[in-house]
């Protein structure tokens, strides 16, 4: 869900899928695009695939109820063989076969069961056969005994197989007639769902689930909630299914009616081999059709690209004020932060007690907490930043091309920002205020663990922006299923500074063609020579691991000197970091000196009170063992030896390389940056900020 206004709910994805956590007897209809492939032949390996996935959930308790499309199909490709194989030469000249559904249907049928139960015996689980018509629903006695029947059976752990019998079916045209009480697969699932009053009725199909267009269309939008009252209008349905009767629009309404009846439903792919696992576990996949849908709209919804476009007009707008009314704006929404403190407060502990009580890492928790003082900290920052030097419109370079002929190299802002970070709800204030004072407009993703935290602070923000800029300048985007809409919008959006993993960084670059500007593990060393002093090392070093454990430039490896292993220094480091808390952990060299236990891997961030220490040779050792293992973040050398101190600054390849003195010394606020977004390699401390996030060169 992308959105402006601050929401009162909990993460959007985990509140619309909150009921999952109470299923336990749900039904599965699937299609008959999946159930065959693309030439009328038995699917097997997606048939394996579901069949796996129901055996798990029959294992953990689901009861399972089971409607399968397909046998049509199936029989009408065995027919067709079947009648090439009795065809004289002169049939063969006009093979046209004309098929008889219901004979298809019949043929189809045993073929189709028998899979089912090979399948199912091979996973020691039972299976039940039932054909039905929709004249049998008509009897109430017979239907009476069905769901008896039903209820025995899943009692034993049995799963109950449903298929229309369209070999006996008295409808008069049944791929047309939409009478009766059923009149398809997904209709009967439908049915069966309310009768046995179902917790879940789960409908696979050949595609994500409901778009807003054909899915063929480019331009088509996966509904990951369908809403009546919004999208009844809305959606054009494509193609029927290439084999079955239904398609999109059987399932739809199908789908409407059991939810409006009580029964969620969700819609998704038969393709994926763990779609069904992945709906129980609370995944935002496919689409979900729930009663009371319509509730969960009071925020207003806008599309990705309205959202990026709304933040580029207002970001020229911005861009043409002066320098002295965007410093304003800053210095007004350091006013808000002190004036809202308060109620910032009550949402960050919201978070921090769901986060704790969800069993997340002490390590995620640590930075999440907005501890006191840091509302006060942050709007010292965004004053220091508002009094800095301009950043628009400055000129780099002057060029005399010719008599009178200037070319100037200016400075400007770069335009959109898409910024995804993790569970620090002050980086989007650091973010923000950095985006204002260099006229960009932005686009923000936190961490959902932040999500309370995230909206206030964007609604403080927000509401701090003139009116003559626009409070859309700062989208703040809430789910992570709407990122890739935006990385497609390379025509609007101008970078991508992804804060995260190496995975979620390179999953971002492999799916957008917006350059990026990705960051990922700060692994961060502290050298200790052996010509440091006793005293600052064990300050440096405590500082560095202790100060903020869970913080990006928090040492993670200590590196020490050989010549200290025989001397009191390394034992009383080890010493002092066991008193505070710090768990130890060893390099092969280190391990065995000290008793400690080995470390899994040098490249390693822990964000906690863990460390590695590990004996090295030399300086030139230090330093490759830093390049061998580390991120290219803050490294720092601890000596007296200002030979070797040169040789550790010039020879390590790292943002931020210092010489006595924490590696928490490097943030942007204590530069007198302001603030900093993160740091990139090989960029010099001291110019990071505005060269990498604020301007681009031109």
């Amino acid at each position: 869900m992308l959105q402006w206004q601050f929401p009162f709910s909990e993460d959007a994805m985990e509140f619309e899928r909150g009921f999952i956590k109470n299923v336990k007897r749900m039904v599965v209809k699937v299609g008959t695009a999946v159930v065959t492939r693309g030439d009328g032949r038995l699917a097997v390996g997606r048939l394996g695939a579901l069949c796996e996935q129901l055996k798990e959930l029959n294992t953990q308790g689901y009861e399972i109820v089971l409607v399968t499309s397909g046998a049509v199909g199936l029989g009408r490709q065995r027919l067709r063989y079947r009648k090439l194989v009795n065809s004289s030469l002169a049939d063969l000249q006009y093979a046209q076969f004309e098929l008889d559904g219901k004979a298809c249907a019949a043929v189809g049928q045993s073929s189709l069961m028998a899979l089912y139960d090979t399948l199912f015996s091979q996973l020691d689980v039972t299976s039940s056969q039932h054909l039905v018509t929709d004249n049998d629903f008509r009897n109430v006695s017979f239907r009476k005994q069905l769901l008896e029947t039903v209820q025995s059976l899943l009692a034993l752990k049995v799963i109950p197989i449903f298929n229309e019998n369209d070999a006996v079916s008295t409808r008069r045209a049944p791929y047309e007639d939409s009478s009766g009480i059923f009149w398809d697969n997904d209709s009967l699932a439908g049915l069966l769902a309310m009768d046995l009053q179902a917790d879940l009725l789960v409908l696979l199909s050949d595609v994500e689930g409901l778009y807003s267009g054909p899915p063929s269309d480019p331009n088509s939008k996966l509904i990951h909630t369908y809403i009546k009252e919004k999208h009844q209008g809305e959606i054009t349905f494509g193609d029927k299914s290439r084999l079955g009767r239904g398609g999109m629009t059987a399932k739809v309404n199908a789908a409407v009616c059991a939810a409006y009846a009580g029964i969620p439903v969700v819609i998704t792919s038969g393709f994926a081999t763990d779609n069904i696992i992945k709906v129980l576990q609370g995944k935002r996949i496919g689409t979900l059709f729930h009663k009371d849908a319509h509730l969960w709209t009071s925020v207003k919804e806008v599309g990705a690209r309205e959202m990026a476009v709304a933040a580029r007009e207002c970001s020229r707008r911005l861009q043409a004020m002066h320098s002295e009314d965007r410093r304003k704006i800053l210095l007004d929404i350091a006013d808000a932060l002190e004036a809202n403190e308060s109620l910032i407060k009550v949402e960050n502990e919201a978070d921090v007690a769901a986060t704790q009580d969800a069993g997340y890492e002490k390590s995620l928790v640590a930075r999440l907490a907005l501890k006191p003082g840091k509302i006060a900290g942050l709007a010292k920052s965004i004053r220091v930043l508002a009094d800095m030097e301009e950043p628009i419109g400055l000129v780099l370079k002057r060029t005399e091309l010719s008599d009178g002929l200037i070319l100037e190299k200016t400075s400007c802002p770069l335009g959109v920002l898409l910024i995804v970070f993790e569970s620090r709800p002050d980086a989007l204030v650091q973010i923000a205020s950095l985006a204002i004072r260099s006229g960009n407009g932005l686009l923000l993703k936190g961490g959902k663990e932040a999500n309370r935290s995230n909206a206030i602070l964007h609604k403080v923000i927000t509401s701090a922006i003139p009116k003559n800029v626009g409070d859309k300048l700062i989208g703040l985007v809430t789910s992570r299923e709407d990122i890739p809409d935006l990385l497609k919008l390379d025509d609007v959006i101008d970078l991508v500074i992804p804060r995260g993993s190496n995975k979620l960084v390179s999953q971002i670059k492999d799916s957008t063609k917006i350059p990026v500007l990705g960051h990922a593990d700060g692994i961060c060393h502290v050298y200790v020579d052996k010509s440091a002093k006793v005293d600052m090392a064990k300050q440096i070093v405590l500082d560095a691991k202790i100060d903020y454990p869970a913080a990006c430039n928090a040492m993670e490896t200590l590196l020490v000197h050989k010549d200290l292993s025989s001397s009191s220094l390394l034992n009383e480091l080890v010493m002092e970091l066991q008193q505070e808390g710090v768990t130890l952990y060893g390099g092969p060299r280190a391990s065995s000196l000290l008793n400690l236990p080995e470390a899994r891997s040098f490249h390693h961030e822990y964000n906690s009170m863990a460390c590695t220490i590990e004996i090295v040779d030399d300086v030139q050792a230090a330093i490759d063992h830093i390049h061998k293992h580390g991120s290219s973040h803050t490294d720092c050398i601890v000596t007296e030896n200002h030979e070797v101190a040169e040789i550790f600054l010039h020879g390590v390849d790292s943002a931020a390389v210092f010489h006595n003195a924490s590696t928490r010394f490097c943030d942007g606020a204590r530069f007198g940056l302001g603030a900093e977004v993160f740091n990139l390699p090989k960029f010099l401390v001291l110019n990071k900020a505005w060269l990498i996030f604020l301007t681009v060169l031109i």
